[in-house]
């Protein structure tokens, strides 16, 4: 049965959360907050947090940064992933990722349709690994990042959960890589 086996250890993870987004700022990002409160109610640890401009390269450039950070587990971004002209941070994680998670988008689009119905085809939401770091791209609204952790992140970022989550194969996300 799916869920939280009690008798199995929690291993807390490193989550660096970045808002993309030209008009968020420290004052006013509520999604990046709930997302970071999320985080650290779930027992992980908030190893870094940043507000991006949706801009490709400055997006791309801190996701690299992260990633070469032995101290960031997982990167989760909210912000960006829509279709209007700014919406770059798909662009900017195909720049990265070496392996996409296509369930992740997929799973999300589902519970987005059970609570916002077809508008959720609008969202380019995404999971994917790089160098052994799971990154995730959430939507900008407080209601995506709540339906993305609530959801599904926060029982797959939890070495409890059954009968797979993501924690346990991180030991082995760089075997394709050299010495």
């Amino acid at each position: 049965m799916a869920g939280i086996d009690e008798s199995r250890v929690f291993l807390p993870v490193n989550i660096a959360v970045a808002t993309i987004s030209d008009t968020r700022t420290a004052a006013n990002d509520t999604s990046g907050d709930t997302l970071a409160a999320r985080v650290v109610a779930g027992g992980h640890v908030l190893a870094a947090r940043a507000i991006i401009r949706d801009d490709a390269r400055a997006i791309e450039m801190q996701l690299r940064g992260w990633i070469a950070d032995p101290a960031v587990d997982v990167i989760i971004t909210t912000g960006g992933t829509g279709i209007t002209g700014r919406d770059v941070t798909p662009e900017a994680f195909a720049r990265v990722l070496e392996k996409t998670i296509e369930g992740f988008g997929e799973l999300f689009r589902m519970l987005s349709y059970q609570k916002i119905g077809t508008s959720t085809m609008q969202s380019r939401a995404l999971g994917g690994v790089a160098s052994g770091t799971y990154l995730f791209a959430l939507p900008g609204s407080t209601g995506a990042v709540k339906d993305g952790w609530d959801d599904i992140l926060r029982y797959q970022l939890d070495s409890r959960h059954r009968p797979c989550n993501l924690v346990e194969l991180m030991p082995r996300l760089k075997e394709h890589l050299p010495g």
